[in-house]
């Protein structure tokens, strides 16, 4: 037996399960969806909604966290090219700070899902957190290595984040954003004792609030930020 629930854990994950579910419950429209940048201390989170063509397959679609850089933007193009719709929500540093980060990246999934220029009659989101709309929905815990919907969806969020923050380096020299993309690596934490926050840095995550004065009324989340999600 294959596929995503099978009584060998060695079998290939068979990456339309979910979709197919979906399918047989007279869904037609679905969309994966995922985000990248909840963990980082600057930047933005970005969350992507793909609708792939039903059945279709794209060899070397994963969790984007387990791809090359290269492979990354490759499969970006393809995704892309070969998906029905696309859409991109973007929550910056401002609305992280003042509603938190999960609302942030709720709001910003919200976004991807009407940026669609096909609107999904189903959603595969990935995470435990259903997204604020009326439209039928499942949350899939791991959900970029177990649907190929989602794990496209993965791999557009990473990658327009990663061009946000090579983008970021530019403006805002000696933090090191094109390397570490915003994540608490200690080289970023060594620049924000150094230089102070920047404008893009997230001042309520601890790493940063440390180097700044408090903000009233700023939104503050127990996540130090230094890990990825």
């Amino acid at each position: 037996m294959t596929g995503l629930f099978s009584d060998n854990p060695d079998a290939p994950i068979d990456m339309l399960a979910l979709e197919g579910q979906a399918l047989r419950r007279g869904y037609a429209r679905i969309a994966g969806i995922d985000e990248a940048g909840r963990g980082p201390l600057a930047g933005p989170v970005v969350a992507a909604a793909v609708i792939l063509p039903t059945g279709m397959l794209l060899p070397g679609v994963n969790d984007s966290k387990q791809l090359t850089e290269e492979k990354r933007e490759e499969l970006f193009d393809v995704i892309y090219r070969e998906a029905l719709a696309v859409g991109v929500g973007i929550g910056d540093h401002t609305l992280v700070d003042r509603i938190n980060i999960l609302q942030a990246t709720l709001s910003a999934m919200s976004d991807a899902v009407r940026g669609l220029s096909i609107a999904p009659d189903f959603l595969l989101i990935d995470g435990i957190s259903s997204v604020p709309m009326n439209i039928p929905q499942r949350t899939v815990k791991k959900g970029d290595s177990l649907s190929l919907s989602i794990a496209a969806a993965s791999i557009i969020a990473k990658v327009t984040r990663d061009r946000m923050m090579v983008d970021y380096d530019v403006q805002f020299p000696g933090y090191g954003f094109a390397s570490h993309k915003g994540y608490g690596a200690a080289s970023h934490l060594a620049a924000i004792a150094e230089l102070g926050p920047c404008p893009i840095h997230r001042r309520s995550f601890s790493g940063v609030k440390e180097h700044c004065p408090a903000e009233p009324g700023a939104a503050s989340e127990t996540s130090s930020g230094l890990f990825s999600f």
